[in-house]
């Protein structure tokens, strides 16, 4: 169904560009009169002299306005000299004679000059201070303006743009548009639903990881329905004075139905919707007035506007519950991290209009990048181009991705870092300990590379990349994990002593404890707490952590602590049973590193042919 789109105003004349126009227009009339007339370099002579001559019958001419005396010596046809006489007397009564062939012109002085000076001194000032009114009075009615639009939508309108996105343009998330197809059938044929008493949904929420392509997907509703996109974020509604959020939320919706059927767009609704009751404000809170606003827009006594409001969040277990039941969002569209072919196609889609050669794999690219979202992918193709280019090249090659991958991935290489030797050996020791006991631990995932060159924040890496994508993750590949992720520290502690151990594997065992925990808290894989899950749901604000108690006792608490520290001291004895055993093989890795700096995942294989997995390190 096709919408007639509002047409936006023209802007009004710019009374103060307009008023210093006039002032520069009469400064250069100014300039222009009195360079009119050039004045051509004469000598000045006495008056004296001039009639001397004059009576000698040497000057031709004599030109006289007011005091001024041109003179036109015998000889030449213009004048050549130039004097003053005495302003009480005439010409003649200063000498001249009479009879003296001399031709004699008087003229009467111009007062064109003068009195464009003094008309200059009095309109200039006057212009200048009507310019200054008028600056005033502009700022004055802006001001007022502003005031009086405080309270005005600030969303903006989209539907006028002659390249529209449609389905066909966004690559994956299948399921995601199959669901908004739906969306779109009900806005270009509302009729076919209402004639069998259907209802149209009033809301959609898009709920998904950031770079899902939420925002994508809500334009290529409004690009396949054709009809008007009005568009704004959450926290586009909140500001210092309360009212004002609500306010914007009525001119918001008023402005969607005047042009319905169309579509309102708010991004991280989340900025307005949390739970209420949470608020340092209370009821007068301005975030619950302005929530309160769309939940009475979204489902009030006004029926029949064929208005569909879509809603994009990452969070939305922190959501207000009468936000999200039947009748305001009727529907909820899960938008998931892509899958391995759609990310082969999300690839495909950000490297059409760039020129790659024979060598590059986007399959391989795509099997490698699980877990990440299209806005990770577009970043990879953009790193790809750029690194390309920072070379002279023409194409993007493969090793021109890998690099692009690994920089999104774990951070660029910082070579410019100067290390010790003590530091390069004890960095050495530190990765070849992850990988090594990666590399044997049944349920972990294979070494992809290992590097002691210092990337992103860290002295070197270690990285495991799944073979496939997964779903779900077992209590043995956790083990695994929190294992190998111990297998740094547990090296440096087994080459160098108890004492021997450095920071370098601060991060590891941050990662590790969160680990540890969310398998106890979050997972239920403890072992006296088994099957019982501790979620405190307060959304991370710091007020609600302060008011609301969590939601088990001190010694619930204290026994997750306990079993935290077991997680975390059985993954590090299996790490020290499977270096202690492999002594040989750890120092083949550490000093292969030390050589080479960066081992592949089949250079990794070979150096590592010799290692066996003790059976104290397995989990029964």
């Amino acid at each position: 169904m096709a919408t007639k789109l509002p047409v936006p105003n023209k802007k009004p004349t710019n009374l103060l560009r307009l008023s210093l126009f006039w002032v520069i227009l009469v400064f250069i009339i100014i300039a222009i009169v009195a360079v009119a007339t050039p004045r051509d370099a004469l000598k000045t002579v006495s008056i004296s002299d001039v009639i001397a001559r004059a009576n000698a019958g040497e000057i031709t001419k004599l030109e006289i306005t007011g005091t001024d005396v041109k003179v036109t010596p015998k000889g030449s046809d213009k004048p050549t000299e130039d004097s003053t006489k005495e302003a009480s007397s005439s010409i003649y009564d200063q000498g001249l004679n009479k009879d003296a062939k001399v031709e004699v012109k008087i003229t009467s002085p111009s007062t064109t000059g003068d009195t464009v000076w003094n008309l200059a001194i009095i309109i200039i000032p006057v212009l200048l201070i009507a310019g200054f009114f008028m600056f005033m009075m502009r700022q004055a009615q802006g001001q007022n303006n502003q005031a009086l639009g405080f309270g005005k939508s600030k969303a903006k309108l989209y539907g006028l743009d002659k390249t529209k996105v449609l389905f066909d343009d966004i690559a994956g998330n299948e399921s995601a548009k199959q669901d908004l197809e739906e969306v779109v059938d009900f806005l270009k044929h509302p009729k076919k639903y209402e004639a069998l008493g259907a209802k149209i949904p009033k809301g959609v929420l898009l709920v998904g990881n950031p770079g899902t392509g939420k925002t994508m997907l809500a334009r290529a509703v409004a690009g396949e329905a054709n009809v008007p996109f009005f568009s704004i974020s959450g926290s586009e509604f909140v500001e210092m004075f309360v009212g004002v959020g609500a306010s914007r939320v009525r001119d918001l919706f008023a402005k969607a139905k005047k042009n319905a059927p169309a579509i309102i767009f708010i991004d991280e609704i989340d900025a307005v919707g949390r739970k209420r009751g949470s608020g340092m404000g209370g009821g007068h809170d301005e975030r619950e007035q302005t929530l309160n606003q769309i939940l009475v827009e979204m489902d009030g006594f006004e029926t029949g506007a064929n208005v569909i409001v879509l809603a994009a969040t990452n969070r939305a277990d922190v959501l207000d519950p009468a936000l999200l039941r039947p009748g305001r969002f009727d529907r909820r569209t899960n938008i998931m991290l892509p899958e391995r072919k759609d990310r082969e196609a999300i690839l495909k889609v950000h490297f059409k209009k760039k020129p790659i050669d024979d060598t590059v794999n986007l399959d391989a690219l795509a099997a490698k990048t699980a877990g990440s979202s299209g806005a990770d992918l577009a970043n990879m193709a953009n790193e790809a181009a750029i690194v390309a280019a920072r070379r002279n090249a023409k194409k993007i090659t493969d090793k021109d991705l890998t690099e692009a991958f690994e920089k999104v991935a774990i951070g660029p290489e910082r070579k410019s870092m100067i290390m010790s030797q003590k530091d390069k050996e004890t960095t050495a020791y530190h990765e070849a300990g992850h990988a090594l006991v990666g590399h044997l631990l049944p349920d972990s995932d294979p070494v992809h590379k290992v590097t002691i060159i210092p990337r992103g924040g860290t002295g070197g890496v270690t990285w495991f990349l799944p073979p496939e994508d997964t779903t779900y993750t077992n209590i043995y590949e956790f083990k695994d994990i929190l294992a190998r992720a111990m297998g740094g520290r547990v090296a440096e502690k087994i080459v160098y002593g108890a004492d021997g151990i450095t920071t370098g594997a601060g991060s590891d065992l941050r990662k590790a404890t969160e680990i540890a925990r969310d398998m106890i808290i979050e997972q239920g894989m403890g072992t006296k707490l088994r099957d019982q899950v501790f979620h405190d749901d307060n959304g991370g604000m710091v007020f609600d952590k302060m008011t609301h108690e969590r939601p088990y006792s001190d010694d619930t608490a204290k026994e997750i602590d306990l079993e935290v520290a077991g997680l975390v001291k059985e993954a590090s004895k299996r790490a020290e049973v499977v270096l202690t055993h492999n002594r040989k093989s750890l120092d083949i890795l550490a000093k292969a590193l030390l050589e080479e700096e960066t081992l592949d995942e089949t250079r990794v294989l070979a150096l590592l042919k010799g290692a066996i997995l003790p059976k104290e390190a397995l989990l029964y």
